[in-house]
C-alpha cells in the first residue's frame, strides 16, 4: 500500500470532498450540485484519505434506524459517498478507509449498510447483499383481478407541503414493521430525495394522497408517433392497508397521457404483481439492494429477534480479518425469538464469513442457500437447516430509500 493517511472531515474539506466524488463517478461539476452537497455534508460523519496533503478519496456514513426482524428499529451506520480519484485506484486507498471507518463505527452502530456500486467490492469487506430490489414496469391500464378490493375513498393531486403532511402522517406507520426500512430524518430525506432534481429528463417529484396513504413520482415527459407516451417513475409509495395501496396504484396506472408506470427500488414481492390479471404484464429485474456488515457482531445478533426460530444453542465458528474483535467462536442461543451470543471454546457448529451472517441479517438470504453454494462447513449435522430456519423472515425484507 502506498503512503496513505485518513481522517475525519471537517466543513473545510467539503469542495476537496465533493471534487473527489465527482471525478470518481465521472459526474459533471455545477454550483447547484455543490451547493446541494454541502447541504448534506453536515448530516454525516465523513473520513478522508490523504497522499500528503492532497484528498484522494472519501466515504461517509449517516447515523440511521433500520427495522430488523421482529419489528425493531436498531441504530445502523448508513455508509455513502464512497469513492477514490481517478489516477489514485489500485494503490489501497478504498481498503484504507473502509478499515477506518470500520474501527470508527464501532461502539456507535452494531451494524452498517450501504449499497454498491459494483457487485464485487465490498464482499471482501465483510459487507453482505442481504435486501435484493426490482426494477418493474407496468403498462398504464393494466387491469387487476376482479378479486382485487380497492378503497374507493378517492386519490388526489396535492402540493408539496401536503404531500410531505402524508409521508409524516403514513411512513411510520408502515415502516414500524418492514423489515428493510429506514426511520425517517425528514430533513435529510427532503433534501437528497424531494429537493433533488429529477435526472434523465424526469421531472419534479409529484404527490398523489389517500387517507390511507401516499404516492410520490416522477414524470418524464414523452411523445411519439402515436401521441403521448409519458414515463411516471414511483419514488415512494406506502399504504397502511391493502385496500390503500391498490387505490394508489389503480390511479398511477390511469393517468392519462402515460404510457408505462415504472419502480426503481421495488420489493420482490411488491403487492401489485400478484393483483395484476395478467401478470407478465408487469416486467421485471431483480439485482441486489442493501449490503450489511456485521461491525459488533454480538449487539447485531441480539439486537433482532428470530420470529421464525425453534430453540437453538449453536456455536458459530466466525472469520473477520477487517474487523478482528468479530472472529472466532460464538455460542448463540435462541429461545423464544430472542439471542443470547458469547465468547466459547466448544466445537464449532458451523463455520461462515462475517460477511455471509451480513447477508443473512435481514432474513432474506438464508444460510441454507449460501451452504448448498459451499460457503459455509457445517461441523454438525442439521446445524446448518436449524441455523437457516432460526435466521429466514416471514416476508423478504426490502429496502426502498436510495442513500
Amino acid at each position: 500500500m502506498a503512503d496513505i493517511s485518513t481522517r475525519d472531515l471537517g466543513p473545510a474539506d467539503h469542495d476537496a470532498f465533493h471534487s473527489v466524488l465527482k471525478a470518481s463517478f465521472l459526474d459533471a461539476e455545477s454550483d447547484e450540485a455543490r451547493e446541494r452537497s454541502r447541504a448534506e455534508f453536515g448530516h454525516a460523519r465523513s473520513l478522508g484519505a490523504f497522499d500528503g496533503d492532497e484528498l484522494i478519496g472519501g466515504c461517509a456514513a449517516l447515523d440511521r434506524t433500520l427495522i430488523v426482524p421482529g419489528a425493531t428499529g436498531v441504530p445502523v451506520a448508513a455508509v455513502t459517498n464512497v469513492g477514490v480519484a481517478p489516477g489514485h485506484r489500485r494503490r489501497g486507498v478504498l481498503r484504507a478507509l473502509m478499515r477506518e471507518q470500520l474501527r470508527g463505527l464501532r461502539g456507535r452502530a452494531p451494524i452498517a449498510a450501504l449499497y454498491a456500486s459494483e457487485g464485487g467490492i465490498y464482499g471482501r469487506f465483510g459487507y453482505g447483499p442481504a435486501t435484493q430490489q426490482v426494477w418493474l414496469a407496468v403498462p398504464r391500464g393494466a387491469r387487476f383481478r376482479p378479486d382485487v378490493a380497492i378503497d374507493e375513498r378517492p386519490v388526489r393531486e396535492v402540493g408539496l407541503d401536503r404531500g410531505l403532511a402524508a409521508v409524516a402522517e403514513h411512513h411510520p406507520v408502515v415502516a414500524a414493521d418492514r423489515v428493510g426500512w429506514f426511520t425517517r430524518h425528514d430533513e435529510l430525506w427532503r433534501l437528497r430525495t424531494v429537493e433533488a432534481p429529477g435526472r434523465g429528463g424526469k421531472g419534479p417529484v409529484r404527490c398523489a394522497v389517500h387517507p390511507g396513504g401516499y404516492a410520490l413520482y416522477r414524470a418524464e415527459h414523452g411523445w411519439g408517433l402515436r401521441g403521448p407516451s409519458y414515463t411516471l417513475h414511483v419514488t415512494e409509495l406506502a399504504a397502511e392497508t391493502p385496500q390503500a395501496y391498490a387505490a394508489l396504484v389503480r390511479y398511477l396506472l390511469d393517468v392519462d397521457l402515460v404510457a408505462e408506470v415504472r419502480w426503481s427500488h421495488a420489493a420482490v414481492d411488491e403487492p401489485v404483481l400478484a393483483m395484476l390479471a395478467d401478470p407478465r404484464q408487469a416486467l421485471r429485474e431483480v439485482t441486489d439492494g442493501i449490503w450489511v456488515r456485521l461491525v459488533d457482531l454480538p449487539e447485531a445478533l441480539t439486537s433482532r429477534r428470530y420470529p421464525m426460530a425453534g430453540p437453538v444453542d449453536a456455536v458459530l465458528d466466525v472469520t473477520d480479518p477487517v474487523c478482528p474483535w468479530n472472529a472466532g467462536r460464538w455460542r448463540l442461543r435462541i429461545a423464544d425469538g430472542a439471542a443470547e451470543v458469547t465468547r466459547s471454546e466448544a466445537a464449532p457448529s458451523v463455520a461462515v464469513d462475517v460477511a455471509d451472517l451480513g447477508a443473512v441479517h435481514l432474513g432474506g438470504t438464508t444460510l441454507g442457500e449460501l451452504g448448498r453454494a459451499g460457503r459455509i462447513a457445517e461441523h454438525s449435522p442439521g446445524a446448518l437447516q436449524q441455523l437457516s430456519r432460526a435466521f429466514a423472515g416471514d416476508r423478504p425484507p426490502h429496502c426502498p430509500e436510495p442513500f
